[in-house]
């Protein structure tokens, strides 16, 4: 039996249909593919975009609340530095944490009432002792300083030319407005100042008050906080806390061995100048020393100053002397103290010693060293990769 003509023609048409059928079966799956596949890119940024948008959100509304939570976060940050003590007292007494942060709390605010009234009393005994001396010593100075220059200044008055006299009282008189400018900016600062005390007290009231909850709540809190974290960045954080509380205590321990040095020196100082009340301003200047942005010069300088006013240059140029010879060894022996409690290499200390005073004045001498440390913490925890060359 024979096929018929027209079959002959339609097998080959019949696949080419079919492959044309395939072609275009693959070409719509690969469409279909390539639509799917840019959807999802597609969701995938918008996600991203939503993501970081939220967290920018999230950015700005802590960066507005820090002006206005200043009090919290410092109470955290205390919390924090504190825990290691509560824990040793939980620890070694067998005490719940409730007692163990209100002992440590105690202890706390005991100690910071302690200084502030050290350093209120013996400010406020200085301003009484000179408040009485203050007009004697104003018209003592005005006799043996300005009088005798007034008089010169008659005598050779005379004898200068009229262009040269009037040049020079009006340099003068733009001294006198510039004096008046001055005392009356002070007047302004001082109001301002004791306007914003009743502020400070509610603040500091506010500071004590979320210190002892979060003291007590802080084992929840770091627990809740990690629960929001990776185990990578968790064990991070917990490297960089863990170093940056033995810089901590090394930090202490370098100011308690300074502070120990500057006494030594100032009471040897001072009781060698004969000088009253050898303790007492021997402490004072070792806690105006403390202070980060003061130093033993807001003490002695001045000191030496009004005395040397007085008459006293014996006493004023020992007082010059001492303050020469306590910050020089102190600079000298800081780099030193600060590696061997912080774990810095002497040059390391040095140099960040000496960038921040010239950056930041005496802040810097704290910040300095504060810097590098947070920077090396980050580096040995893996947060900062600084994998480069030049």
């Amino acid at each position: 039996m024979s096929i018929p003509p027209f079959l002959c023609f339609s097998f080959p048409l019949i696949e080419k249909i079919k492959r044309i059928s395939e072609i275009y079966g693959i070409l719509s799956h690969k469409y279909k593919e390539k639509q799917e596949s840019a959807r999802r890119v597609y969701l995938v940024n918008v996600a991203l975009f939503f993501r970081w948008f939220w967290r920018g959100v999230l950015l700005l509304v802590i960066l507005f609340l820090i002006p206005y939570s200043w009090a919290l976060i410092l109470a955290l940050l205390t919390a924090i530095l504190l825990d290691g003590l509560v824990r040793l007292i939980s620890k070694t007494l067998m005490l719940h944490r409730l007692w163990a942060v209100l002992i440590s709390f105690i202890l706390y605010v005991g100690g910071l009432m302690s200084i502030t009234y050290f350093l209120l009393s013996v400010l406020i005994k200085r301003v009484i002792v000179y408040s009485e001396k203050f007009p004697g010593f104003i018209r003592e100075m005005y006799l043996t300083a300005i009088l005798p220059v007034i008089r010169q200044w008659e005598q050779y008055s005379q004898t200068l030319p009229p262009n040269l006299i009037q040049s020079i009282e009006n340099t003068m008189e733009k001294g006198v407005k510039a004096l008046e400018g001055f005392t009356k900016d002070f007047v302004q600062d001082m109001v301002q100042f004791v306007t914003l005390v009743p502020g400070f007290f509610i603040d500091f009231l506010i500071y004590l008050i979320a210190l002892f909850l979060i003291s007590l709540e802080l084992p929840k809190l770091r627990k809740k906080a990690f629960l929001y974290l990776k185990t990578s960045t968790y064990q991070k954080i917990s490297l960089v806390y863990q170093d940056l509380s033995m810089a901590a205590i090394g930090f202490i321990k370098a100011q308690i061995l300074l502070s120990l040095f500057t006494f030594i020196m100032a009471y040897t100082g001072l009781w060698l100048l004969n000088v009253k009340y050898t303790m007492l301003l021997a402490l004072l200047i070792v806690v105006v020393d403390i202070l980060p942005i003061l130093g033993t010069g807001s003490v002695l300088v001045p000191w030496a100053i009004i005395v040397w006013a007085q008459g006293n240059h014996h006493l004023g140029i020992g007082l010059i002397i001492l303050f020469l010879v306590i910050t020089i060894i102190r600079r000298t022996i800081e780099p030193k103290v600060y590696s061997a409690n912080m774990g810095l290499t002497p040059l390391a200390s040095l140099i960040s010693l000496y960038l921040g005073f010239k950056m930041l004045g005496f802040i810097g001498l704290f910040l300095g060293p504060a810097v590098l440390i947070v920077y090396n913490t980050l580096k040995k925890s893996g947060v900062i990769k600084p994998n480069y060359k030049i």
